[in-house]
């Protein structure tokens, strides 16, 4: 389970819920605010039933627990090499020196190991000094949510600045790049990190009015859970935030939040689940659906 974010957040809400047990009597609601705390929307679909139903045996109808001992979780054989293989990732030190030591411990995996097919050759220079300083500068200024002047190449290979707001990093499989995205003057601005030449600190401040107009959305649909597909669903999407709601023994509502300028990659993600999932809302989300498959269809596809 070490390779699930969602195991292991399971795993550690459980284990919170029962050191609380081992102190005092767990009631309902605190059982819920530790899930709602810990782990994800869904999660008190299968945590909350499990705990009060007395499937796991975890937690009597009393709010105690038989257990004598607060849970522990030491690392695992297989999770020191899984870390260890991590630690050698070239990409590592971008976000810290000596983030993980694990001296006695081989590890599961190395870069050798590994042949992707469909990469760019041209990744992004993750070892240079220069590009890890940029990279943990940003990074800072998106959990301060100060706003940053960047002199960078532009398309045309000329040099030009600009000033925006920080609001993520992403990485691009494919492309063996990191993006930052951000705010310029109300409106979405993307900027690879390799093109940033120097970034500093800047005094630009944008209203919470204008730093988030038109910047995220939703979608909502619901989902016939058929082969696995809420579990597919939920690994697919684990990038995004998300709330499910069961509506019955097989269908599920689940709502997405997502970056409009990834509006087109979430349709064609939505539409690799085919029939187990249909689109409710919002009604343009739904025509670009419906756009996407009359398209498909007229070139035979």
């Amino acid at each position: 389970m070490i390779f699930s974010e969602i195991y292991s957040a399971y795993y550690k809400t459980v284990a919170k819920i029962l050191k609380q047990a081992l102190s005092k009597p767990t009631e309902l609601n605190e059982i819920r605010r530790i899930v709602s705390e810990n782990a994800f929307a869904e999660s008190l679909l299968a945590i909350e039933p499990s705990i009060t139903g007395e499937k796991w045996q975890l937690i009597k109808a009393d709010g105690t627990t038989p257990l004598k001992n607060p849970p522990e979780m030491p690392l695992t054989t297989l999770e020191k090499r899984w870390l260890k293989a991590i630690s050698l990732d070239k990409r590592i030190r971008l976000f810290g020196d000596n983030l993980i030591d694990i001296p006695d411990a081989e590890p599961l995996f190395t870069a050798d190991d590994i042949f992707v097919f469909d990469k760019y050759a041209d990744g992004d220079p993750f070892e240079d000094e220069g590009y890890i300083e940029r990279f943990r500068f940003i990074m800072q200024s998106i959990k301060d949510k100060k706003s940053v002047e960047a002199e960078y190449i532009s398309k045309s290979g000329e040099r030009a600045i600009v000033r925006f707001m920080p609001r993520y990093m992403e990485y691009s499989e494919k492309d063996d790049k990191f993006r930052v995205v951000g705010l310029k003057g109300g409106s979405s601005v993307t900027l690879n990190l390799s093109k940033i030449i120097s970034a500093t600190a800047c005094r630009d401040k944008y209203s919470k009015k204008r730093m988030v107009k038109n910047f995220r959305d939703k979608v909502e649909f619901e989902l016939v859970d058929e082969r696995n597909a809420l579990e597919r669903v939920l690994l697919h999407f684990a990038d995004l935030e998300k709330q499910a709601v069961k509506l019955d023994e097989k269908r599920y509502r689940i709502t997405l939040s997502y970056d409009v300028s990834d509006e087109t990659e979430i349709v064609i993600r939505l539409l690799s689940f085919g029939p187990m999932i249909r689109v409710t809302a919002p009604e343009s989300f739904a025509e670009l659906i419906k756009e996407r498959l009359i398209s498909q269809k007229s070139l035979g596809l």
